[in-house]
């Protein structure tokens, strides 16, 4: 098993730098990959990056939240959303997407396609998934 980065992450960076096998990247271009991406064939599944990402988007593969319930306030970050999201990342530089959406108290999502996702990041071939 491994962990995934869900479409909750706004690329804070702070995952990447205590992951200890550097199984971490963020997609480029950010247009059609938004996220942060684990390299499954690399990841030792330590869970290091959980505890460090501010928007609790990373989960073990089998725990991937079906029914995510949003507290309210939480960005949804995927392709084809259109909302505008300016922040600071893990070092207080600037992160802006505009492939965001900010979800409502109570409103349920299925992270479970981020699967998919993150493991066709790394299929697409020389230069995706570059560290």
């Amino acid at each position: 098993m491994t962990h995934v980065i869900t479409s909750l992450c706004l690329r804070d960076s702070g995952c990447v730098e205590v992951c200890p096998v550097e199984c971490i990247t963020p997609g480029k271009p950010e247009s059609e990959w938004p996220l942060f991406y684990i390299d499954p064939d690399t990841c030792i599944d330590c869970g290091a990056c959980v505890p460090e990402c501010p928007y609790s988007a990373i989960f073990p593969e089998d725990d991937l939240p079906g029914a995510y319930n949003a507290h309210g306030g939480e960005y949804i970050n995927q392709v084809g959303q259109s909302g505008h999201y300016e922040g600071s990342n893990h070092h207080g530089q600037p992160v802006v997407l505009d492939s965001v959406r900010q979800l409502s108290a109570g409103e349920s999502v299925d992270l479970r396609g981020d699967i998919a996702s993150n493991a066709a990041f790394y299929k697409k071939g020389p230069g995706y998934g570059a560290k």
